[in-house]
């Protein structure tokens, strides 16, 4: 509680020449600064911002993302289902579908938003957190468009060269895939909590979008070809702001918030 402002008076009267007491000012927490940042770079190389839904159904978090009735990320473990069919989102990909079911190509979205599941929290863990999603579709658009899109935004968003690279990988919404790791700048490539003592963290996963998911959003994939990408905005700012457990993004602690 803030103490209150000692007036020296004498008599009726105010000695104006005392100090004014500052104010205190809020701040900004740092998944929103995040987020801001990610906005601009984005819509600086011509992506539009999209929002979507956080309550889903299994058609668009699943069944149009190619995802098959038995892949374990429609178990309990990982998704909360809620009544009637509907679900907390477990991606922001599926907005990607609701996207292209209204609007033809060519386009470039990034869809920002929060995301829910149902995991183990550890330093790098959590069963809320952020995500941003990316989406390009094109006559031409390739793999080599991708690198050269992230590449870009990591070291606009970082404000100096980040050496990354890309491992191949498995998702169903994507063919070939891939995921994109960074040298960890916690510890600067050396090994620490919040890297599994790797000097990687593993920052999206990504690829070429696949033909099943373009015809599931009303798009012919004998003419349009794109690649998708979802990174994650907490691993982000805990990279930027060198924070070594994404649990201190919901502590509510304010000695915390009032870093940034």
């Amino acid at each position: 509680m803030r103490k209150p402002l000692k007036i020296k008076t004498k008599g009726d009267k105010i000695d104006v020449t005392v100090p004014g007491e500052k104010p205190t000012v809020g701040h900004l927490h740092p998944l929103t600064l995040v987020k801001r940042k990610v906005e601009e770079i984005f819509q600086a190389m011509g992506f539009s911002v999209i929002e979507g839904p956080e309550i889903e159904n299994e058609w668009y978090n699943f069944d149009a993302l190619n995802i098959p009735k038995d892949h374990p990320a429609r178990d309990m473990w990982d998704t909360f289902y809620l009544k009637n069919g509907l679900l907390l989102r477990t991606h922001t990909s599926p907005v990607q579908i609701r996207y292209m079911e209204k609007n033809n190509p060519p386009f470039r979205i990034i869809v920002p938003g929060r995301i829910f599941r149902h995991e183990a929290t550890d330093a790098s863990h959590e069963t809320n957190f952020y995500q941003v999603e990316g989406l390009m579709v094109g006559k031409d658009v390739s793999a080599a468009n991708f690198k050269a899109i992230i590449d870009e935004f990591l070291s606009r968003f970082f404000g100096k060269q980040v050496k990354s690279r890309l491992r191949p990988s498995f998702f169903p919404f994507t063919e070939p895939s891939f995921e994109v790791d960074m040298t960890c700048l916690v510890c600067n490539g050396k090994g620490c909590s919040t890297c599994s003592r790797t000097g990687w963290i593993e920052l999206m996963g990504a690829g070429m979008v696949h033909p099943n998911v373009l015809k599931a959003g009303g798009i012919n994939p004998k003419n349009w070809q794109g690649f998708a990408f979802g990174i994650g905005m907490d691993r982000l700012a805990m990279m930027k702001y060198k924070i070594n457990d994404i649990r201190l993004f919901y502590s509510g602690d304010l000695r915390f918030l009032e870093q940034f």
